[in-house]
């Protein structure tokens, strides 16, 4: 797609979008690192304060702008992120789930992807894609319950998780910390109660932490959900982080429903180049309604 002619054409408008880039961790330190000093030669990088700022005055952000997000807090984040975009000078914010720092219980599609190639759940006939597109339909209670029967008889899955010294590192050396609920769950899945608890417990949790409140929101898994939104609003929220594989405004239309594009550190030179363009999310739009 990169040599395609709508290459350029996307090009051209996308140097008046806003492109979030939304990573989970740094699997690949070589390629992470090409991607920066790539966005340093044709973007403009911005902070989180960035666009809190142009939303709150409504000044559109600079032509190419560009925002790094990380989702959920992975090690690799503050081992092999942090000191590449540090030597760049590059800001970022990562979403974290604060009941999982200071241990070493994991995240709960890792635990789901281990039991399975453990054998656990083999009676269904589900691979691991298909275990965990099925938890991720099921009410809060029901994915809770499938979990505690995959553990059955198993051997306890352990993740090395951040510390919170290390969160408040993060923060410190230019990547923001910020809310992405208690436990990750699926938002829309859950109770009234428990969309609450989830945005607030954390709420307090990371301010405890951090020595201030957190004023942004990563939705988990993407799933965007209205109450959860209220939540935000009472709280005080200037942003909220979609999921969704789009360019979006240089103004975002709405604080609390703003886009992203899904990446990952070893997306290739030429597919990095068409997600930034808007060409890949726009053929992944069509091919998804098809």
């Amino acid at each position: 797609m990169r040599r395609s002619p709508a290459q350029w054409w996307f090009g051209g408008r996308a140097a008046t979008r806003l492109a979030v880039l939304g990573y989970h961790g740094v699997d690949d330190e070589a390629g992470f690192a090409r991607q920066l000093d790539r966005l340093m030669r044709i973007s403009r990088p911005v902070s989180l304060a960035d666009v809190e700022d142009a939303v709150e005055h409504r000044r559109p952000l600079p032509g190419r702008a560009v925002l790094l997000t990380f989702d959920d807090g992975e090690r690799s984040v503050y081992e092999r992120g942090l000191p590449l975009l540090r030597e760049r000078g590059i800001p970022a914010v990562a979403f974290v789930t604060p009941s999982l720092l200071d241990t070493d219980t994991p995240f709960w599609w890792h635990e789901v992807a281990t039991l399975v190639a453990a054998g656990a759940g083999a009676d269904s006939g589900r691979t691991t894609a298909q275990w965990l597109r099925h938890l991720k339909t099921v009410p809060q209670a029901e994915r809770l319950a499938e979990l505690d029967r995959l553990r059955e008889g198993r051997e306890p899955v352990r993740q090395a998780q951040l510390t919170a010294d290390e969160v408040r590192r993060l923060d410190a050396d230019g990547i923001r910390v910020e809310n992405h609920s208690l436990t990750h769950p699926l938002l829309d899945r859950c109770t009234d109660a428990d969309v609450r608890e989830e945005i607030t417990a954390a709420h307090g949790q990371l301010a405890g932490i951090l020595g201030r409140e957190p004023t942004s929101f990563a939705y988990p898994n993407g799933n965007w959900d209205v109450r959860a939104e209220r939540v935000l609003q009472d709280l005080g929220y200037r942003t909220g982080f979609l999921f969704d594989h789009r360019l979006g405004p240089r103004l975002p239309d709405h604080p609390l429903r703003i886009s992203r594009l899904r990446i990952a550190s070893t997306t290739p030179p030429d597919r990095f180049e068409t997600i930034l363009s808007g060409l890949h999310p726009a053929v992944h739009g069509l091919r998804g309604r098809g």
